[in-house]
């Protein structure tokens, strides 16, 4: 099968935890390359941010990335690449129309406008993958919300016309059947980790104190990185280490770390929490081994890769009971979930667990097990394959028009 990738802003190439870079970018980077070991034929198609980059760069893992020209070769805040989606879409209308796929697979609502200008007329069979709802968002954000207004009517719009939405967590599914769409339109298919690199053999990362807990992620507040820092304070002999966020010689200047480390001074534990800044994909293993727990305190969370890399270790997941970390952290087996916002209580569970070190093995061993049984990347693949399969019937081998997709 031949596969179109849209990912308008999260590039599969990008380094991780800077600026609008984090999971969807390795969602995309992980089931490209998963699709490409199934024999598939695979092209993500991403917008240019930066005027060196060559048209079409051949990952490693065997896809292709084309790097689309749309609005300027810099980078641009994912928030403010609305205007430049008409733009985009023409380019993949283009393409498309010279070598047809046989599915195009938008991530975010962004790539999936782009996508749905570019298949009118074309018979291209559209899958959706929104990461995230707007009305979601919003209801979290409020007044913080920067998404362009347009958002909600233009996912209202894609529910209506994709021929298939995929959802990463059956949270998301609740949302969508609210939005109006038929839930037997919708497939779930969980996001994945490399169980080869995440493991709980390897290297281990030195520490500090007694114990540690882990986060990682973009620093933006709705990841909650001052829920842990204010449970921090309620935990003894325990070092919090922070990673993601810009690279290490720009944390100073960075306001969310700036924040964070004002917040950590007034509880008095300003000397156990570290931020490391961006920390490479080859060294993230060894830091998730290191830690007692990992810790995922969003307010809220469309899926959460981080919390499968850290079972993937044999490392106990402490996470907020909120969208896709209620399927991935199993309460009591994995590890905890606690309620979002509520530093007592993620300190009672931090305390339990780095005190408890049975317990620790016990969600490792657990976690471990989970992570290979559900969420290996082959495994999501072949399940991202079948939902294809509802639109485009690969032994059939036909292409139907948009008049008889929708």
């Amino acid at each position: 099968m031949r596969v179109a990738m849209i990912s308008e802003h999260a590039s599969p190439l990008a380094a991780l935890g800077g600026i609008d870079a984090g999971g969807q970018n390795l969602h995309v980077a992980e089931l490209s390359a998963a699709l490409t070991r199934l024999g598939h034929e695979t092209t993500v198609y991403t917008r240019r941010d930066d005027p060196d980059l060559p048209e079409v760069v051949r990952a490693p893992q065997g896809y292709d990335v084309v790097h689309v020209e749309a609005g300027p070769a810099k980078f641009v805040p994912k928030d403010e690449l609305l205007p430049y989606m008409g733009e985009f879409g023409d380019v993949l209308r283009r393409h498309w129309t010279r070598e047809r796929p046989d599915v195009a697979h938008a991530h975010f609502w962004m790539s999936g406008l782009a996508t749905l200008l570019a298949t009118r007329d074309l018979g291209v069979p559209f899958v959706q993958t929104f990461h995230a709802l707007g009305v979601v968002k919003h209801r979290y954000q409020g007044s913080a919300d920067t998404s362009p207004s347009e958002r909600l009517a233009v996912e209202r719009l894609l529910c209506r016309t994709a021929d298939r939405i995929v959802a990463t967590c059956t949270d998301e599914v609740f949302e969508l059947v609210r939005m109006g769409i038929s839930r037997n339109r919708v497939s779930v298919v969980p996001c994945g980790v490399d169980l080869s690199t995440f493991s709980p053999t390897g290297p281990v990362a030195d520490r500090g104190q007694e114990h540690r807990v882990v986060t990682v992620g973009r620093l933006v507040p709705r990841k909650g990185v001052d829920t842990a820092i204010s449970a921090l304070a309620r935990v003894s002999d325990t070092e919090l280490v922070v990673a993601g966020g810009p690279r290490q010689e720009d944390l100073k200047r960075d306001r969310e770390v700036r924040r964070l480390l004002a917040h950590a001074k007034r509880l008095g534990v300003r000397d156990r929490v570290s931020f490391l800044g961006q920390v490479s994909r080859a060294d993230m293993p060894a830091l998730l081994r290191s830690a007692d727990a990992v810790v995922c305190t969003p307010w809220y969370e469309p899926f959460g890769i981080v919390p499968l890399e850290a079972m993937a270790c044999g490392v106990p997941v402490i996470a907020s009971a909120v969208g896709g970390l209620v399927d991935t952290v199993v309460d009591g087996v994995t590890g905890t979930l606690v309620p979002p916002r509520d530093p007592a209580a993620l300190a009672q569970a931090m305390r339990s667990c780095v005190n408890d070190p049975v317990c620790r093995e016990e969600f490792g061993t657990a976690g471990r097990d989970r992570a290979e049984c559900r969420y290996s990347w082959d495994r999501v693949a072949s399940e991202t394959v079948r939902g294809y399969e509802r639109v485009v019937p690969v032994d059939l081998g036909e292409h139907r028009t948009a008049g008889e997709r929708r």
